[in-house]
């Protein structure tokens, strides 16, 4: 009797343990002003309908195609859920390594009664990537260190003469690559035909050769705003939501430069091969925060314009600040004067190749 007794605990013991660690979702995403948008918008309020879940962060997303790859080849995939651009969601899909979804069967409706196909539109641009958010990577400037005649145009990054000093720009080959063609005197679009060929990858590279040593080079979205913050750069590149929290959250002398902005979109994979249990469990994560009403709530903590046409009359004002937050959106009339637009999967094809030839280069 003892030992039955003795055996039966010891089972109970083991599947608490078991439905602890099935509990347990680890979401992986950017760090910052944005997973702190994540949190309050999606995980904070799932957590609260699911008091048996518990969600832990990770910022690894600018690693995330190595680091899939690395847990696909040890069979041990350690993260649920994944905050991926999407070019690196279409390379993850053509890799087998993203699982691909069923749009209107396991996404919600959208509020006016669309279907997810309809509602996300062209922002679906891989049968594995869940559009969250559009955005764009630009640049910010201190204002007290530009002088009486702040810059206006991306080309002023590579002047050194009329703004001297550092700058700081990310530490990889997508968006570097295109601004330095288009300052110089590459067509906009022209600019990927060009860089396709070993000339124009030559010529991006010699462009930034002009400003390599007043460079910082960054790797996470918060660098910029740090640096700016503490008067380490007069100007530099990172994702409008962390130069919007920089400058109205904390009040930072700092202002936007939008011209050349290049808008992106950010959203989520499930790695392939979960097992069904944290497969349906993270189904049912992104099915929750990429309704309607999530997709808007982001935008009230962050300026990111959100994946869902339906989620667009239901973007108002700045949750704590209460400032109208439209005028913030990298999409917003004003700002969107002058953008560049991303090719997805021109990256997709290109992108492994350019890094290695960018590391070398930032090498020499």
């Amino acid at each position: 009797m003892r030992l039955t007794k003795l055996l039966l605990a010891a089972s109970a013991l083991s599947l608490t343990a078991t439905s602890a660690m099935a509990a347990e979702m680890t979401i992986v995403s950017w760090g910052g002003a944005y997973s702190k948008s994540q949190q309050l918008a999606y995980h904070d309020p799932y957590m609260a309908a699911n008091p048996d879940v518990k969600i832990i962060n990770d910022e690894s997303s600018n690693e995330a195609v190595a680091k899939l790859r690395a847990m696909n080849e040890a069979g041990n995939i350690t993260w649920d859920v994944v905050d991926v651009v999407a070019s690196d969601a279409i390379r993850l899909c053509d890799e087998g390594l993203a699982m691909e979804i069923d749009f209107d069967s396991q996404l919600a409706d959208g509020d006016d009664g669309s279907k997810a196909t309809e509602d996300f539109g062209e922002l679906l641009v891989s049968d594995c990537f869940i559009p969250q958010i559009v955005y764009s990577t630009t640049f910010a400037y201190r204002t007290d260190l530009v002088g009486d005649t702040p810059p206006s145009s991306v080309c002023d990054i590579f002047d050194l003469a009329k703004y001297p000093g550092k700058r700081s720009l990310e530490k990889r080959p997508i968006n570097n690559m295109e601004w330095a063609l288009l300052c110089d005197g590459v067509a906009k679009g022209d600019v990927y035909d060009v860089l396709s060929t070993e000339a124009g990858q030559a010529q991006a590279f010699a462009k930034l050769d002009t400003i390599k040593d007043s460079v910082i080079w960054w790797s996470a979205g918060a660098d910029t705003p740090q640096l700016l913050a503490d008067g380490e750069v007069i100007m530099g590149s990172t994702y409008n939501g962390r130069l919007f929290a920089l400058i109205e959250e904390q009040k930072q002398p700092v202002a936007m430069l939008w011209d050349a902005q290049v808008f992106d979109l950010d959203g989520w994979i499930i790695p392939a091969g979960l097992p069904d249990d944290r497969k349906q469990a993270a189904l049912d994560y992104v099915r929750f925060a990429t309704d309607t009403q999530r997709l808007a709530d982001q935008a009230k903590f962050i300026s990111y314009g959100p994946a869902r046409k339906s989620s667009a009359p239901l973007v108002g004002k700045h949750a704590e600040l209460g400032i109208e937050m439209a005028p913030h959106m990298p999409t917003d009339p004003e700002n969107a004067k002058n953008t560049f637009l991303y090719n997805y999967e021109w990256w997709a094809d290109y992108r492994d190749d350019l890094d290695a030839k960018f590391q070398a280069w930032l090498a020499k």
